[in-house]
């Protein structure tokens, strides 16, 4: 009857109109942007998850989210200390280019030590406000911009995260580390306190799926930065409870003495504390992720789940070292790879094929600009100048062979890593110390317990790879350490 009334020619312009319109909807759901919703963990270990090949700490959210995404095996962190590659992450710009190259504030305070053979010079106690931060490029595209957790870039409220392009911010501030624990209360200025005995890591995921669950015109970008897994030790008693019946069905391993740093290194996973923090840190993922899923967000979030650098797995103190790198050699303050290689996953259903891997050595410098490729928005080839986007490979192509550089100028303290710098190309990495003047080569594909010094051996490799990080650093300009006028040797 209807198409009588309206005759046949105007009953197909109209079809044909819905057809239309239909699909401007779809092609509208399609190409909108998607939310970004970046976990960024503090001193987690590449081998502290499941699916990078834990025993002891259990993980099942993180590995299920490996599953559903890109896994990276050869991640790295830009520094193998925490204010360092949080500003490398943020800007795409190498710390050596930002001379924010220690922890804020680093030792400023008390100048280089009598047995240390060198210093190094005074560097930025701030992310300089000059930098665009990947949240200031996402907020200029018409993004809503959330910060949670530690920012520790800055130690007045000058250069805290609502200064760098994040709308709210909820625990950010120049601390390092929680400064009441990890139990409410909390003594952050920027995070009111919760029930009493409420967890950081829960109280700072409801944060985030509280803003994330809102419902908004624009898309999102959230960094989740939690506190955990650093010092001080503090897990909910059960589960520390539960890992304490783990260890002790398995055989007690002690921890190696290196006499060169004066250090002791752990080469096993058994700190019941530490895994009950690690369970709890999986247990929020899954929360984060059932959030998006519940609320239908999922198919248009890219996610992912880095951390800032290596576990801490060495200490001249034995008890408080939380984990074990091993294979890997060293961890947190060295430029080995337990120093520096981060597990890296990125998840977005429909656009990067789930339990794919890539092998490709990418570090965090990469992350601006890949984020930027991934939501269609423009490049800014000047500010994230060390980086580049990993959209290729998440789509399964290739992408050309590339070096990768670090500059750590300092001693980490009681971890006992020293000065150097280092370049990664292709399977080899080259490490100079600038304490002895030395360079160590290693293949790191084969060796990646960097057992196997190969600068004797390989002398062709060791100066070709040791002139291209030596014009890097000279590029770049940076400040090297020089002999500290303080030092005492110790009489022998």
């Amino acid at each position: 009857m209807l198409l009588k009334t309206i005759g046949k020619s105007h009953f197909l312009s109209i079809t044909f109109l819905c057809v239309c319109i239909n699909a401007g909807i779809a092609q509208t759901e399609t190409t909108k942007k998607p939310n970004i919703l970046f976990i960024l963990v503090d001193d987690l270990g590449y081998h502290d998850l499941g699916y990078t090949g834990s025993r002891f700490y259990e993980t099942p959210n993180i590995d299920k989210l490996a599953s559903q995404g890109m896994t990276f095996t050869n991640a790295y962190a830009a520094s193998p200390i925490c204010s360092p590659s949080r500003a490398a992450i943020l800007t795409g710009k190498y710390p050596a280019r930002l001379n924010l190259t220690d922890y804020i504030p680093g030792n400023r305070h008390y100048g280089p030590h009598p047995d240390q053979k060198l210093a190094s010079h005074p560097f930025e106690l701030f992310l300089d406000p000059k930098e665009t931060t990947m949240a200031e490029a996402f907020k200029s595209s018409g993004y809503a911009t959330f910060f949670a957790g530690k920012w520790h870039l800055g130690e007045k409220e000058m250069h805290y995260p609502e200064q760098h392009g994040f709308e709210v911010n909820v625990g950010g501030n120049a601390s390092g580390h929680p400064a009441g624990g990890y139990f409410s209360p909390y003594q952050n200025p920027q995070l009111p306190d919760g029930p009493e005995g409420e967890y950081l890591t829960d109280r700072l995921t409801e944060e985030t799926i509280r803003f994330i669950s809102k419902k908004r015109e624009k898309p999102f970008f959230a960094l989740l930065s939690y506190y955990t897994v650093h010092l001080p030790l503090q897990g909910k008693e059960e589960k520390v409870k539960k890992y304490q019946n783990k260890r002790q069905q398995m055989p007690s391993e002690g921890a190696a003495f290196d006499q060169q740093n004066q250090t002791f290194i752990k080469n096993h996973q058994d700190h019941p504390t530490y895994a009950a923090m690690v369970e709890s840190l999986d247990e929020n993922i899954g929360r984060l992720l059932q959030a998006l899923s519940q609320s239908g967000l999922d198919r248009n979030t890219l996610v992912i789940f880095t951390s800032d650098n290596g576990g801490m797995a060495t200490s001249n103190i034995m008890d408080q070292i939380p984990t074990s790198n091993a294979p890997l050699r060293t961890g947190k303050g060295y430029l080995h790879e337990g120093g520096l290689r981060v597990p890296l996953i990125f998840r977005w259903p429909g656009n990067i094929k789930p339990g794919s891997k890539s092998k490709e050595p990418v570090t965090g410098t990469d992350l601006f600009p890949t984020l930027l490729d991934m939501a269609d928005q423009a490049f800014l080839p000047e500010q994230h100048s060390d980086g580049i986007s990993l959209k290729p490979l998440l789509k399964g192509e290739s992408m050309e062979e590339r070096s990768l550089f670090w500059y750590f100028p300092h001693y980490s303290g009681g971890l006992g890593g020293r000065p150097a710098a280092a370049i990664r190309q292709g399977d080899y990495k080259l490490i100079h110390n600038f304490e002895c003047n030395r360079n160590e080569l290693y293949h790191i594909k084969r060796d990646r317990e960097e057992s196997a010094d190969l600068a004797e051996k390989l002398p062709k490799k060791r100066v070709r790879l040791n002139k291209k990080l030596q014009n890097w650093l000279g590029e770049i300009g940076v400040k090297l350490p020089y002999p500290n006028p303080s030092y005492q040797p110790e009489k022998q």
